[in-house]
């Protein structure tokens, strides 16, 4: 039995929760998994569905998810069930199929930026940003994965990403909470959890929302969510955005056999996940839409500094990358070359104005003398080509060899320069076949640090 702080156990009783810390003191944690529908089968026969998520699935156990291919292709996310009612709230949205311009503030690992993703009508484009460097990083690592060539990667504070005024359509915000919804998985959220804990990060969410309110364009909608069960940091919260900052709560229309618990005391459209009464850990979801509407402005494009024109000989080797290449603009930056959606370049300019961009687009490759050696960013893009590059299919030993960084086995008759491996029919990654060897070009920091890990 784990034992909770006995001012929580006052607080959620308080406000009706009697029976969670029972729940939260002796319960085991799910395990859930959210399947890239653009690169994996929405179906698995054995596993059982998330209710809210249509490509959410339970497993009845946890595999070393490290060991598995298919979670380093980005055929798959692991997420935790709750959180999978975002791919839920965005759907309905987006609904009715008109491109959006989506910022998901405080993205990291990138869970929510992943299931938004799923959601978006075509022409839509995303940014994920996250401030602490070292998250920024895997938040990174798994945008790049799920593979969405729309896709921008930032790494700021809310307050240079509020000098954007009404940039976005929609803005989620999962801010830094006190953490009450993770204590039955996470015994140091029980440790640090305190009544003043609960004031520090009101404080910071209404800095964060302030911040971002600027960015939503009127007649927007903020997703704002929290990982928490008290009503200061929640209803108190979308009280205090509709009250000060103009706005109006959105119903999310949810079944009833989602068992999601309703706002407490509030008149506001608010979404409770408890554990006990769903299959899940604790999450708080609200959707306000701001007052006004939106007159757009006329688009300003300008090449971006430092970077050579799409006329650059070098561009030629790299046209057949995409699928869809007619649709992006490509460009040098330094010796990276990239493609990006033209019908978002002036938001990426305003973007690398004011914060620093660490991914946009898909990178097709690095610039090597007279060579263009292939990105992992392309091996893992939902629209490339593979007709464009020599493939070998690989067995889950060899893919893991490469995962790891090892030299692969290929067939005999493969031929010598480029080859885009793939495990299971989906890219794996690149490797440079020299004949008698090959050299693995998997990116060093994402390699698997062991192989021998148990079962």
């Amino acid at each position: 039995m784990r034992s909770l702080p006995p001012e929580f156990i006052e607080m959620v009783t308080e406000i009706g929760l009697k029976e969670l810390p029972d729940v939260l003191s002796s319960g085991v944690p799910d395990v859930s998994i959210r399947l890239n529908h653009n690169k994996e089968k929405l179906e698995h026969e054995g596993l059982i569905p998330v209710k809210w998520c249509e490509c959410g699935y339970y497993l009845d156990r946890r595999p070393k998810f490290t060991l598995d291919p298919a979670f380093h292709q980005g055929r798959y996310y692991v997420q935790e069930a709750s959180s999978m009612f975002h791919y839920h709230v965005m759907k309905t949205l987006v609904a009715d199929g008109r491109p959006r311009r989506v910022l998901d503030a405080c993205a990291a690992p990138g869970g929510k930026t992943t299931a938004a993703i799923d959601t978006l009508p075509a022409g839509s484009v995303i940014v994920a940003n996250e401030y602490v460097p070292n998250r920024a990083a895997i938040l990174r690592e798994n945008v790049i994965k799920w593979g969405f060539p729309a896709s921008i990667v930032t790494r700021a504070d809310t307050r240079d990403l509020g000098k954007l005024k009404d940039c976005f359509d929609i803005v989620i915000a999962d801010v830094p909470c006190s953490g009450e919804g993770m204590m039955r998985k996470d015994d140091e959220a029980v440790a640090q959890w305190s009544a003043g804990l609960i004031e520090e990060c009101v404080d910071r969410q209404w800095q964060i929302i302030e911040n971002l309110w600027n960015a939503l364009r009127p007649g927007g909608e903020l997703v704002y969510s929290t990982c928490t069960f008290n009503r200061h940091e929640n209803e108190e919260m979308i009280a205090r955005i509709i009250e000060r900052l103009g706005g109006e709560s959105v119903e999310i229309p949810v079944d009833a056999t989602w068992n999601i618990h309703p706002g407490i005391d509030t008149p506001h459209h608010c979404y409770r996940f408890i554990p006990g009464k769903i299959r899940g850990e604790g999450l708080f979801v609200a959707v306000i839409r701001k007052n006004g509407i939106y007159q757009p402005r006329e688009k300003k494009h300008k090449t971006s500094k430092g970077s050579k024109t799409n006329t650059s000989p070098l561009l030629s080797q790299v046209r057949d990358r995409l699928t869809d290449m007619e649709h992006y603009e490509l460009y040098i930056d330094d010796d990276r070359i990239t493609a990006f959606p033209k019908a978002h370049i002036d938001l990426l300019q305003g973007l690398k104005s004011k914060v620093d961009v660490i991914h946009e687009g898909v990178t097709l490759g690095t610039v090597k003398g007279k060579d263009i050696i292939p990105a992992q960013s392309l091996a893992m893009a939902q629209n490339l080509n593979t007709a464009s590059f020599t493939t070998a299919d690989v067995i889950k030993e060899e893919a893991l060899k490469y995962l790891h960084g090892d030299a692969v086995n290929l067939p005999e008759t493969t031929s010598r320069g480029i080859v885009l491996l793939t495990y299971s029919g989906s890219p794996l990654g690149f490797v440079k076949n020299l004949g008698n060897r090959s050299n693995n070009l998997y990116p060093a920091l994402w390699r698997i640090r062991q192989l021998n890990q148990g079962e």
